[in-house]
């Protein structure tokens, strides 16, 4: 497990946030009783660096977890964008971990979702 996924912050009952993850953590996100990831990274966001959604799909899967992809740019959020994650998250008792690069973008796109009528 990376200190990224010790990272994660719990924002909501059912639903924490993390930095990037990569393939490596999704093993401990498995064991951490999170049923589902969703990543809001676009592929080739950071160049090569960044593990490619093919990837950290992989090894979700390997790990029991649902996974999610809904990339979505670091700025100028949309309303569609809001409620297309509201959906992913789903049910509060299956807990899900989404990711961004900092977190930050998975967590402004559940609240503008949690704001919308």
């Amino acid at each position: 497990m990376t200190a990224v996924f010790k990272a994660a912050e719990q924002i909501e009952i059912g639903l924490a946030i993390a930095p990037q993850l990569v393939p490596d953590d999704l093993a401990a996100v498995a064991a951490s009783c999170f049923s589902a990831v969703i990543n809001n990274r676009p592929d080739d966001e950071d160049g090569e660096g960044q593990p490619t959604s093919a990837q950290i799909e992989a090894a979700a899967r390997a790990a029991g977890l649902a996974y999610r992809h809904l990339p979505v740019p670091s700025a100028e959020h949309t309303a569609q964008q809001a409620q297309a994650m509201m959906l992913l998250v789903g049910n509060p008792a299956q807990p899900v971990l989404a990711f961004s690069r900092t977190g930050r973008r998975s967590a402004a796109l559940y609240r503008m979702g949690k704001s919308l009528p």
